[in-house]
C-alpha cells in the first residue's frame, strides 16, 4: 500500500517547479512537460529559467529568491491567479559547498541553511494552506541520502538535508490525514554544477534525466521516501545502521578523505 496519492496521469496538472534552472530541477521540468503537466518555473536566475523555456510558451517563469519568504508568497499568489490552484509543489533549490571542519565559516554555514533548510519551510508555510484549502495536492522536498549519517565534505550540507528528511516526515505525519501527499526525495550523487566540486570518485553516479526518470517513477508509486539509484541507497542506509566504529571506517575508505 502506497504512502501518498499515486501521480501517475499528468496532463493538466499543474506543477510549481522551485529550483529549475539547473541539473535535476532542468530535467524534471522538460519530463513533466512533456508527459503533458502545465510547469511554472522559478529560481533567481532569469537566464538559466528561460533557457530551460525556451521553444516552450506554455511554461511561465517567475524569478524569485526561495530564501524570501514574501517571494514564495508573490509567486504562489501570481500562479492562483494564473491557474486558479496547484496541484504540486516541487523545491529542487539547493546548495553545496564541499567542507572539512577546518574550512567552516559562518557565512557558508548561513548559506546552506538558508536555501537547503529554510526555503522548504518558508515553501510549507506558503503552500500547504492553500493546498488544504484545495482539500488535496502534493508538496515535493529533495534532501539527500548525505543527510542519513555524517559524510567528510558534507559538514553543513549533511546536517541540513538531516533536518530536511525530519521536516519531511512531520509535514507527512500533519498532512496525510487531510489528503495532501507530501514526497521525499533523497538522491544520491547525481551529475550536477553542485557535485561537479567533489574531489573524488562518486559511486552510482546519474545523470540529471536518470534522476529525473527516478522521481516521476517513485511520485506514480506514491512513495514517501524515493531515494535513488537504489543499488547505492539501499546499501547507505543499511551502513547508517552499522556501529560508528565501522561506519567511520567505511566512510572513510569509500570516499579517501
Amino acid at each position: 500500500m502506497s504512502l501518498n496519492p499515486r501521480l501517475q496521469h499528468w496532463p493538466g496538472q499543474r506543477v510549481w517547479l522551485v529550483g529549475a534552472g539547473h541539473g535535476i530541477g532542468a530535467a524534471l521540468a522538460e519530463t513533466l512537460q512533456q508527459q503533458g503537466a502545465r510547469v511554472a518555473l522559478s529560481g533567481r536566475t532569469e537566464a538559466a529559467l528561460q533557457a530551460v523555456a525556451q521553444q516552450r510558451p506554455d511554461m511561465p517563469v517567475h524569478v524569485m529568491d526561495a530564501t524570501q519568504p514574501d517571494d514564495w508568497a508573490r509567486v504562489r499568489d501570481a500562479l492562483l491567479a494564473e491557474w486558479g490552484g496547484i496541484d504540486l509543489v516541487i523545491v529542487m533549490a539547493g546548495d553545496y559547498t564541499p567542507l572539512r571542519a577546518w574550512e567552516l565559516t559562518p557565512e557558508t554555514a548561513r548559506r546552506m541553511v538558508d536555501i537547503n533548510l529554510l526555503a522548504p519551510m518558508y515553501a510549507a508555510a506558503a503552500c500547504v494552506p492553500q493546498l488544504m484549502a484545495q482539500q488535496g495536492g502534493g508538496l515535493v522536498l529533495v534532501a539527500s541520502v548525505a543527510g542519513w549519517s555524517g559524510m567528510s565534505n558534507g559538514l553543513v550540507y549533511g546536517a541540513t538535508k538531516a533536518a530536511v528528511n525530519h521536516f519531511a516526515q512531520t509535514l507527512y505525519l500533519d498532512l496525510h490525514r487531510h489528503g495532501i501527499g507530501v514526497y521525499l526525495v533523497n538522491p544520491g550523487f547525481v551529475a550536477t554544477r553542485l557535485t561537479a566540486q567533489n574531489g573524488f570518485a562518486m559511486p552510482a553516479l546519474l545523470r540529471p534525466e536518470q534522476a529525473a526518470d527516478a522521481i516521476l517513477h517513485g511520485l506514480a508509486r506514491g512513495r514517501f521516501d524515493i531515494h535513488f539509484p537504489r543499488r547505492f541507497t539501499l546499501a547507505l542506509k543499511l551502513a547508517a545502521h552499522l556501529p560508528y566504529r565501522l561506519y567511520f571506517w567505511l566512510a572513510h575508505k569509500v570516499t579517501g578523505l
